[in-house]
């Protein structure tokens, strides 16, 4: 099992950026770690994820060059910088968990991000 632990969420204006962080705990140390969104009537999105051993990045292309995922294994800790942040990037921010099989089952429980034009 593992719990997630969101935060760093909130209010932004437009250009504005804002970092999120996901705290790790539990009995089982995650192979992946990712974040994802969800907007209002939207369906959740995947945003970006690490794979923790080696450090290597994916990202969905509308944040590309935009956001950065690092992590601090040391502190168990998985982080989302979000520059030059659009309206559209408004969502509930969910941190997730997966192990080596790539499966995201452990979820957090999501922080608001709100961009304002």
């Amino acid at each position: 099992q593992v719990q997630l632990v969101e935060s760093g969420g909130g209010l932004v204006q437009a250009g504005g950026s804002l970092r999120l962080s996901c705290a790790a705990s539990g009995r089982t140390f995650p192979s992946f770690m990712g974040w994802f969104r969800q907007a209002p009537e939207k369906a959740r999105e995947f945003v970006a994820h690490i794979a923790l051993n080696s450090g290597r990045t994916y990202y969905v292309d509308s944040v590309k060059g935009r956001f950065t995922i690092s992590r601090d294994n040391a502190k168990n800790t998985v982080f989302l910088q979000m520059n030059s942040l659009k309206p559209e990037d408004t969502a509930v921010y969910s941190c997730a968990a997966a192990q080596s099989d790539g499966t995201y089952k452990y979820w957090g429980q999501g922080t608001q991000v709100t961009v304002s034009s």
